[in-house]
Order: C-alpha cells, then structure tokens, then sequence
C-alpha cells in the first residue's frame, strides 16, 4: 500500500496534470476518486474554499499539516 505523503503527491500530480488552477471541489473530487483513506480526507476538508495554483494549495496542506502534528511524518509538499 502507498505511504500517506506518495498517495497526496500523486493527487497532486493529478490536479495540475491539465489546468495550473484548481479549486477546494476539485481536490475533493480528486480524493474521493482516489479513495483517498480518511486522515487525508480530514486534511483536505481543512483547505478553505477558494482557487489554488500548486504552490498555494501545497501552502494550504502544509498548514493543515502542521496543525495537526503531522509534519514529522508527512513533511511539507511543494
């Protein structure tokens, strides 16, 4: 099974695969495609609505993982 951190990746990788802007609906689109496990899920659901290129959606999940103690063992994404 893929770690937590390459599954986040690879949904990111997916976004921005075809557009450079994304919204919060579509990274929840995306993760529930992917079936994404509940802890991440969590996560996305702490990225205020709005339009995200990468590196601001990246700055969006490294904030919600930092608050919730995660950071050791996620890290950030960029």
């Amino acid at each position: 099974m893929e770690e937590t951190r390459d599954l986040i990746e690879r949904m990111l990788d997916q976004l921005f695969r075809e557009t450079p802007v994304v919204t919060r609906l579509d990274v929840i689109v995306r993760a529930g495609a992917m079936d994404l496990p509940d802890d991440v899920m969590e996560l996305i659901d702490r990225i205020p609505p709005g339009r995200y290129i990468r590196a601001r959606l990246c700055d969006q999940l490294n904030s919600a993982i930092t608050a919730h103690g995660w950071s050791r063992t996620l890290g950030t994404f960029d």
